[in-house]
């Protein structure tokens, strides 16, 4: 009971009025620079979030998985200070500073206390700017990829969706995975890294959220002072849309595994579609919601054929998709597939039931304020917003669009997105009865 207890007055702290009425303020330096933040000024900590538009989908040809090493390596020493000094500075300061690739972006995070502010920002600068690459870092943060490449060949999960996508979208960036492969990551030279630094960190690619213990004054000096000496525009070309691969097919990847793990998917849609908020209330009915869907309560609950499965809306900046998954005994493959399919029937065909609509709106506004429970989450927030142009206000309005979803408006996304007769499949193990129809 007491544990109850505590849950609600979690739950009325973090209750979506108060994150509904949280501000997020528009900032422009003096040098035009733009962020938005949110002031916090209860504890003295500082968070920041940045994105560069790109990401691993702009690596060259051939370079695969360079937008990766960079990431790794922007930390390991900049300016005058090398890989140690850099690295025992953070630790000293109790500074977190990082950076990570994705396929549409790439991100740096920075945490600090506020006495250690202006050091906080400036090596973030330093790092921006000034990296070092040096040989003994560059070696050993490529053999680290390199052990995870090695480790990832051997996972069924991470072997599916690699597949997945370079079958998906062939001839497209997006087929890369951010990774790169082992024979791409041994060709990746200093000079590639500083040509990436050249041509994407640039401030018309440039995102910036910002939450925590400043003022707007201070955030707009420190804005110039971080990224002021950054080039004013990018030379990369535009990352060129795409849609999935169409047409139903199964790849096998023939893996002597005691299960089969499978990753299925079919064309989506983009953030900024119309559909969206239906589809997003409609996947959640149908994978989205873990134990709440259907598909775990067809799949595994009544019959036990799999320990997860699940679907998800995966909105790319130039492509959307939606993808799913399941591990399930090699000998009853074929039946939980089967089963998969049917649900995604069942939902174009009939939609939802009402109860289930009402459901599904409780837990997904009720759980969005659950999300942001910290300074570094919310700082993430602010850049998606920004990345997604959903506008400065979509806290406050993102309640009622999921409130104004009809039954009628999941039937029609549902009619428009769910093509079970049309799913990619990649699957690796030895399922029983299934033959592949695709290479």
């Amino acid at each position: 009971m007491r544990r109850f207890i505590l849950l609600l007055a979690l739950l009325a702290v973090l209750a979506p009025g108060s994150v509904w009425a949280v501000t997020v303020e528009k900032v422009v330096s003096p040098k035009g620079i733009e962020a938005w933040l949110v002031q916090d000024h209860t504890n003295p900590i500082i968070a920041m979030e940045v994105a560069f538009k790109g990401g691993a989908s702009a690596d060259p040809a051939g370079k695969a998985g360079l937008a990766e090493m960079t990431a790794g390596l922007l930390d390991e020493g900049a300016g005058p200070l090398d890989s140690q000094a850099f690295q025992q500075k953070l630790e000293d300061l109790v500074i977190t500073l990082n950076f990570d690739a994705g396929r549409d972006s790439f991100r740096g995070h920075l945490k600090t206390l506020t006495r250690n502010r202006d050091t906080a920002f400036d090596l973030f600068r330093l790092a921006l700017t000034q990296p070092r690459f040096d040989k003994e870092p560059v070696e050993r943060v490529r053999g680290q990829i390199t052990a995870n490449l090695l480790q990832e060949a051997q996972d069924p999960n991470a072997t599916a969706s690699r597949e997945w996508f370079r079958a998906a979208f062939a001839g497209h960036p997006y087929a890369n995975s951010p990774r790169g492969t082992l024979d791409s990551v041994k060709t990746l030279q200093v000079a590639d890294m500083r040509g990436f630094i050249k041509g994407q960190l640039a401030q018309d690619r440039l995102t910036i959220g910002v939450v925590g213990d400043l003022t707007p004054e201070q955030l707009g000096a420190l804005l110039d002072a971080t990224f002021g000496a950054l080039p004013a525009r990018s030379g990369l070309a535009a990352v060129p849309e795409v849609e999935v691969r169409t047409g139903a097919a199964l790849t096998l990847i023939e893996r002597a595994n005691p299960q089969t793990v499978a990753l299925f998917g079919m064309k989506g849609i983009k953030r900024d579609d119309p559909d969206w908020y239906a589809a997003y209330v409609m996947n959640y009915v149908l994978g989205g919601g873990g134990f709440s869907s259907r598909l775990t309560e067809e799949v595994r609950e009544k019959r036990g054929l799999a320990y997860s499965v699940y679907s998800y809306l995966s909105p790319l900046q130039h492509s959307g998709v939606i993808i799913g998954g399941v591990a399930t005994e090699n000998t009853r493959f074929g039946e939980s597939l089967g089963l998969i399919r049917e649900e995604f029937r069942r939902m174009r065909d009939d939609g939802l039931s009402d109860k289930e609509l009402a459901d599904a709106k409780t837990y997904l506004n009720g759980s969005f304020p659950l999300q942001l429970d910290s300074t570094t989450s919310v700082a993430a927030l602010l850049v998606q917003l920004q990345l997604d142009r959903l506008g400065i206000d979509f806290i406050d309005r993102r309640k009622a669009l999921i409130d104004a979803v009809t039954p009628a408006d999941i039937k029609r996304a549902a009619a428009r997105l769910l093509r079970p007769d049309q799913m990619f499949i990649v699957a690796v193990g030895k399922p029983t009865g299934i033959e592949p129809t695709a290479k």
